[in-house]
C-alpha cells in the first residue's frame, strides 16, 4: 500500500504562496506564433486553500528574484570564501567563469623534475609569487622581495620550466578537476598542489625565464639552504593591475 508523505514533508515548511503561470498563444501579422505569459499569485489561507488571487506584483517579483539568486549562490559557492578573505587573496571574480588572483611569500616547496633534465628532485626555496587561475587554466609570476604586491607592482617571469612567456602554465598530463562549487580556500590550495606536484620537464618555446642557465640554477638550488637568487629573475611587461582585467 502506498503511503501519502505530503503531511510529513510539509511539517517543517508552511506553504505561503502559489503561482499560476498562464500562456496565451496568438498569431502575429506575419503568421508566426507568439506567446504571452500571465502570472497570477495566490496567498495560502486556512487549511492550505489558495485565496486572494491577483496578478503577480512588482514587489513579489523582486522577492522571488532574490530568493532564486540566494538559492543559486548556495548551490554553487564558486570562489566564495568560508569567512573573512584570506590575507593572500588579491582579487576575486566569483562568476561561474571567473578567476582568482593571489600571492604567496618566498617559501620552500617540493620540486619534481623529469629525469632528462639531470636535476635531482627535492625541496627548494622559491621566490614570492602571484597566481591567477580559473577553473581550467593557471598563470604564475614571480616577485622580488616578500612584500604583498599592489596594483603597481612589477611582475617577473616565474623561474620554472613548463611556463609560457606570458605566464600561462602548461600542466602537461596533470588532470585538472576544479569543482564548480569549490570554495576559494580550496580553489587556491588545489591549484598550488597541482603546480608543485607536477613534473617540470622543458622550456616552453625555448624561452628561458631567468638570466642564467636554468638547469644549473635548479641543480644548485634543490635541497640547499640558499634563498632563491631573485637577481636572476627577468621582468615582464606586466604589473599586478594587468591581471585584474
Amino acid at each position: 500500500m502506498m503511503k501519502n508523505l505530503t503531511n510529513d514533508f510539509c511539517k517543517p515548511y508552511q506553504p505561503i504562496k502559489v503561482l499560476l503561470i498562464c500562456r496565451k498563444q496568438t498569431t502575429g501579422d506575419e503568421g508566426e506564433e507568439e506567446n504571452s505569459i500571465y502570472v497570477e499569485s495566490y496567498d495560502i489561507g486556512k487549511f492550505g486553500k489558495p485565496i486572494n488571487a491577483h496578478p503577480l506584483t512588482f514587489k513579489e517579483t523582486l522577492q522571488l528574484s532574490s530568493l532564486f539568486q540566494a538559492t543559486e549562490e548556495l548551490k554553487t559557492g564558486y570562489l566564495r570564501s568560508r569567512g573573512v578573505l584570506p590575507d593572500k587573496v588579491l582579487y576575486v571574480n566569483p562568476q561561474q567563469s571567473g578567476y582568482a588572483v593571489w600571492y604567496t611569500p618566498p617559501q620552500e616547496v617540493p620540486l619534481f623534475f623529469a629525469s632528462a633534465l639531470g636535476i635531482t628532485s627535492g625541496r627548494g626555496k622559491v621566490p614570492a609569487m602571484v597566481w591567477k587561475a580559473g577553473r581550467e587554466e593557471l598563470a604564475v609570476y614571480a616577485l622580488k622581495g616578500n612584500k604583498k604586491p599592489d596594483t603597481k607592482t612589477r611582475l617577473f617571469h616565474a623561474p620554472f620550466f613548463n611556463i609560457y612567456k606570458e605566464g600561462r602554465v602548461c600542466m602537461g598530463t596533470v588532470r585538472i578537476n576544479i569543482n564548480e562549487s569549490v570554495r576559494l580556500e580550496d580553489f587556491m590550495a588545489q591549484w598550488e598542489s597541482y603546480f608543485w606536484n607536477s613534473y617540470f620537464s622543458h622550456l616552453m618555446q625555448d624561452f628561458n625565464p631567468v638570466t642564467q642557465n636554468i638547469v644549473a640554477l635548479w641543480q644548485g638550488q634543490v635541497s640547499s639552504d640558499n634563498p632563491f637568487p631573485t637577481r636572476t629573475l627577468k621582468p615582464t611587461n606586466f604589473t599586478l593591475q594587468n591581471l585584474l582585467t
